[in-house]
């Protein structure tokens, strides 16, 4: 079958089950755009920025457990999609970016509109190609989705010349891929998984912690079986919410710097810690050679490069965490830790995550969006407060029901994601938890979610600050309040949704709260963006502050 190499781009996509792209149109792929005009069967999601574009391709591969796709031109528009690659390859998301180029003989010349994009991106993603020859073109399109969405998942970049997708090839789609140097090891050690088994039987205080991993290969069901069979209490990091359902009486909720106080000290105390799919992140463990002193430890991680990186394990077990805590739980022995357990649940008690003080409170209007949706939604976050408070005080039963930019930290991310989420699904209410100064790096999203009549919900949690910024200043810097104070110079967050065609709403009692939340999960066939005016200085709590230890952590 013959077809130009824009047109071998699109059936490729189409044979890995691509039925949406996040893209931006511009010189260096008007032929693959003109292939699109005629295409019906793969949506087209016109973004408003690049980067929103990345974001929205890693929110609903988050969303959906597929790979996502975004599509840039080349020069500007892909280094515009370098912050939204980094993110993804952080929280080893799996996403395909394409990028046009310039001419093959125009690589390297310095031509109008060329950046060396493969090159620029190489740290930051899994891996990526820049196609020379059309002919190759199908290979490399299915090894790009096989790279991403094996092993440890993460983002592959197709760099793309123009004059490649004009060239005419004849057509032949792989059936398989071949990758020497490439076999990700996903089945677990026999003998290991013996002596964890083992490990987990003798021990009097152990506790799980779940990271990302239990997401990617959901292994929620396994998770639980273990926990359960075992009786081991169970906390999941920041990138793992939801792997474990929140409201199980195992669950100690989130670890870490704003972590709940019952899970660091439980891990503080722990004898045994099974470590599931997490790479014992700075903002969880603190100062390391203070973590978990009196804790051995048992590793899964399908990338054994992540295995003894930051803490040495006593046992590393190399696979895929479905698959090993699927046979850990069929090997443990039925098992119970009353003492244990009793301690856990006096820290529960004498440290719960509550807040004080009268007026509008961010994390009132969390509860109540976590009451109106049931604890259904699918929560998005931007970074800062609001995505603390987020994980704090929306409770989630289920994976891929929580989407953060966790390494990265990215501050704009929430309200694009939340984008490709809706597009991931629809049948479900999604809710972007945003701050007044990160909804603001991609408000321009807003046409996108119009346009697209998505019914994208906004929470602003507005304080008139960038929070969390602030907070620091407050509690390590004398309060000396340096350019984080954006109150003058806030727009008004109505007009501004109602001039891109979204419903806007003001609240600034807390007994208007349920009223305005309710009225936004009416509206179907556009964004809603609530401007909620919360309490100016209220702090995240608990806090161990950055490199510090457990013993340094501020519970009020």
């Amino acid at each position: 079958m013959q077809m130009t190499g824009a047109e071998a781009l699109l059936e490729a996509l189409r044979r890995e089950g691509v039925e949406v792209i996040f893209g931006y149109p511009g010189g260096a792929l008007l032929p693959v755009y003109d292939v699109l005009y005629d295409t019906k069967d793969i949506r087209h999601i016109l973004m408003r920025h690049e980067q929103g574009a990345a974001h929205a391709a890693d929110g609903y591969a988050r969303a959906s457990g597929k790979v996502g796709v975004c599509m840039a031109t080349s020069g500007p528009g892909g280094t515009n999609l370098v912050t939204g690659i980094a993110t993804a390859y952080m929280d080893s998301i799996p996403i395909v970016a394409i990028t046009g180029q310039v001419p093959t003989f125009a690589v390297g010349k310095d031509a109008f509109q060329e950046a060396d994009i493969t090159g620029i991106t190489m740290p930051i993603t899994k891996h990526n190609y820049l196609i020379t020859d059309a002919n190759e073109l199908p290979r490399i399109i299915k090894e790009a989705f096989h790279i991403a969405r094996t092993g440890r998942p993460g983002p592959v970049l197709i760099d793309l010349p123009r004059d490649v997708q004009q060239e005419t090839i004849e057509f032949k789609y792989p059936e398989k891929v071949r990758l020497r140097g490439y076999r990700p090891i996903t089945t677990g050690h026999a003998r290991m998984i013996e002596r964890a088994a083992a490990m987990i039987d003798e021990a009097e205080r152990p506790v799980i912690y779940g990271g990302g991993g239990v997401t990617a290969s959901d292994a929620q069901a396994e998770l639980v079986a273990l926990a359960e069979k075992a009786d081991i209490p169970v906390t999941m990091t920041l990138m793992g919410k939801g792997g474990f359902p929140d409201d199980h009486e195992l669950s100690l909720g989130m670890p870490g710097m704003h972590g709940t106080a019952y899970a660091n000290y439980a891990l503080h105390e722990a004898d045994l810690i099974i470590a599931l799919g997490t790479r014992f992140d700075d903002r969880v463990t603190g100062k390391l050679d203070t973590f978990a002193r009196r804790a051995k430890v048992i590793h899964v991680d399908v990338d054994p490069a992540e295995i003894g990186k930051n803490v040495k394990p006593a046992l590393p077990i190399v696979g895929d965490v479905k698959q090993v805590v699927g046979e850990l739980a069929k090997r443990v022995k039925e098992n119970k830790h009353p003492e244990w357990r009793k301690r856990i649940e006096e820290w529960k008690s004498q440290y719960p995550l509550t807040w004080k003080g009268e007026g509008l409170k961010p994390q009132y209007v969390i509860q109540e969006i976590w009451r109106a949706t049931e604890g259904r939604a699918v929560i998005v976050t931007e970074v800062g407060q609001n995505q603390m408070w987020a994980a704090q005080f929306y409770p989630c039963r289920e994976t891929r029901q929580f989407l953060t930019s966790g390494g990265l930290g990215t501050m704009g991310y929430g309200f694009p994601a939340a984008i490709g989420a809706q597009v991931a699904r629809p049948d479900r209410s999604v809710w972007d938890i945003a701050g007044d100064g990160s909804i603001q790096m991609n408000i321009q999203e807003l046409a996108s979610a119009v346009a697209a009549k998505l019914p994208v919900k906004i929470a602003i949690l507005n304080n008139g600050y960038l929070g969390m910024v602030r907070q620091w200043q407050t509690l390590f810097f004398h309060d000396r309040i340096s350019h984080t104070d954006i109150a003058e110079a806030t727009p008004d967050f109505v007009k501004l949704a109602e001039a891109y065609g979204a419903v806007g709403i003001r609240v600034t009692e807390k007994s208007e709260v349920p009223a305005a939340i309710a009225r936004a999960m009416e509206i179907t066939d556009r964004p809603c963006m609530i401007d909620f005016h919360v309490a100016r200085d209220e702090n995240v709590m608990p806090m161990v502050p950055a490199g510090g230890t457990v013993d340094d952590m501020l519970v009020d």
